[in-house]
C-alpha cells in the first residue's frame, strides 16, 4: 500500500486551522511535526499536509524538490512506521511536517530523518494516552 491518495492530503482549511492552534508539536531537525487528534470519519489513519518556507527558499524549484523528497519518503514509511501503530485508534490523526532545514540534502537524509520523526511522534502520542 505504498501510495499517497488525495484522501491523506490534509487540504480542509478548517483543519488546518484546528491543527495550528490545538496542536502539539516537536523539533526533529529538518522538521518540526505537528499533529492533533480530531473525532472524525476517515478513510485512512492520517492525513498529511508537507510545507517549504518561502521565506527560506526563495525559488519554487528547490521548495518543490523538498517537497517531493519529503513527499516519497512519508509515502514509503507511513505504513510501516506510522499507520501500524495508529490502526487501534478511532480518531483522525492530523499531521504537519515543516521543512525548517537550512539546505537541500539528499533523498537518503530525509528518509532517516522521517524515519526518526515518526518513532518520535508514536512515542508522544503514547505518553499523551498514559497523561
Amino acid at each position: 500500500m505504498n501510495t499517497f491518495n488525495k484522501e491523506e492530503r490534509l487540504c480542509s482549511k478548517k483543519s488546518l486551522d484546528l491543527l495550528f492552534k490545538n496542536g502539539s508539536s516537536f523539533l526533529l531537525y529538518p522538521f518540526r511535526v505537528t499533529y492533533l487528534f480530531i473525532d472524525e470519519v476517515h478513510q485512512f489513519p492520517a492525513q498529511v499536509v508537507i510545507n517549504v518556507a518561502k521565506k527560506r527558499y526563495k525559488r519554487a524549484v528547490d521548495r518543490n524538490l523538498i517537497k517531493r523528497r519529503t513527499r516519497e519518503a512519508y509515502r514509503l514509511q507511513k505504513e510501516s512506521l506510522l499507520y501500524s501503530h495508529l490502526n487501534n485508534q478511532k480518531d483522525l490523526l492530523l499531521l504537519s511536517l515543516q521543512f525548517v532545514g537550512k539546505e537541500k540534502y539528499a533523498y537518503a537524509f530525509f528518509e532517516k530523518k522521517l524515519g526518526l520523526a515518526f518513532k518520535k511522534l508514536i512515542t508522544q502520542l503514547n505518553n499523551d494516552e498514559v497523561h
